[in-house]
């Protein structure tokens, strides 16, 4: 088992002139928010976080933050990148209030990808993660897509993925059937086809 903690620091120097100067000593600005406390502005080693989230598992998991000595659980609720370089800028953690609700984004696994390319198929990959509500006790550390049964010119949408106990796909609670991958016939044979039929 995995071990997500973060060492953090209470920040009161705050505005973009500070957070700049944050980067530039190698540190990032992050918030923690939620629960019944206010949110309150970090400061995080970029090293110690970009360290973190080298395993995907943190995005979905809850991390013990541990900030000037007081430990509280949180998960990531949103990051922001450097654009070119991918670095981590800023980091916004949501507490975790036992028995409530929460969401999070989850990474999606897809499995047996060989057998629809056996098939002759080629496998689209639509969506890379997915919003779920859960508990925090609830939430996985990633959701599975089985493309064993797969065949040419199958759309996998939410409704075909099993949910894992007491979780709930955000997208489907709102009526929203997402395509989370299809397969279909290689474009080279479809285009052959196509001139085939036009000659």
């Amino acid at each position: 088992m995995t071990d997500f903690t973060l060492n953090a620091q209470a920040r009161t120097d705050l505005g973009k002139g500070a957070s700049r100067r944050l980067r530039h000593s190698a540190n990032i600005p992050a918030v923690v928010y939620g629960g019944d406390k206010e949110a309150q502005s970090l400061t995080i080693v970029a090293k110690e976080i970009a360290k973190l989230f080298e395993n995907e598992a943190a995005f979905s998991h809850v991390i013990e933050l541990n900030v000037d000595g007081a430990k509280q659980n949180v998960i990531v609720k949103a990051m922001q990148r450097h654009p070119a370089k991918g670095f981590i800028m800023h980091a916004d953690f949501v507490r975790v209030v036992a028995g409530q609700k929460l969401t999070a984004v989850v990474p999606v696994h897809f499995i047996n990808e060989e057998a629809p390319v056996k098939k002759g198929g080629e496998i689209s990959h639509v969506e890379s993660q997915i919003e779920v509500s859960c508990e925090a006790k609830d939430l996985p550390e990633f959701i599975e897509v089985d493309l064993a049964k797969a065949e040419i010119g199958t759309i996998i949408h939410l409704s075909d993925l099993k949910a894992p106990k007491g979780v709930e796909f955000v997208a489907l609670a709102h009526g929203d059937d997402k395509a989370v991958a299809n397969v279909h016939a290689p474009r080279v044979a479809a285009e052959a086809a196509d001139e085939g039929a036009a000659e």
